[in-house]
């Protein structure tokens, strides 16, 4: 529709713009709560995780002299805002998932930002038992335990390989 991507084909429809993308699929696939209470919830989450990964996914574009700074910048807002927040929820209700003790879009989105920032900081999770155990069981989900071995579909954060393979492509 805007000659850009992500395009998905599903049911017949091109589908476009990734959040329109990830409800359609969640909606689809009864990951998107039980009712509009449980959707705003997620899309709450959600949106908090985005936040915290657009910062994220910038980073490996970034000149070598601005990346000190912006690391620094993640793993603070992840261990004083972001990660507390998702904690709290987990403690609150103590279920196994952030919104009606079942896996949502919100869950996985989360756990894909937990793997960014462990990659960027092995000890980023150091004080999050919760969310080291959300990780732990998404990742146990069997399509998410293929998807993340070895020789998946799985693309690894982007390291300088890649960021100056796409600086020549776009360059």
């Amino acid at each position: 529709m805007f000659q850009q991507v992500p395009m998905v084909e599903i049911d017949g429809m091109k589908l476009v713009q990734t959040r329109a993308i990830l409800n359609y699929i969640a909606a689809k696939y009864n990951l998107y709560g039980k009712d509009i209470k449980e959707r705003a919830l997620i899309d709450i989450y959600s949106e908090g995780v985005a936040d915290l990964n657009e910062i994220i996914l910038y980073y490996p574009f970034l000149p070598p002299g601005d990346k000190d700074g912006s690391l620094t910048q993640i793993k603070e807002k992840s261990r004083n805002c972001y990660f507390p927040a998702f904690e709290k929820v987990l403690k609150s209700h103590g279920e196994d998932y952030l919104v009606g003790n079942r896996l949502s879009k919100a869950d996985i989105l989360l756990t894909e930002l937990l793997y960014h920032t462990e990659e960027l900081d092995s000890t980023v999770l150091a004080n999050f038992p919760l969310l080291k155990a959300l990780r732990t069981r998404v990742s146990n989900l069997p399509t998410v335990k293929k998807f993340l071995q070895p020789g998946s579909q799985r693309k690894p954060f982007e390291d300088e390989k890649f960021v100056e393979e796409l600086k020549k492509s776009f360059g």
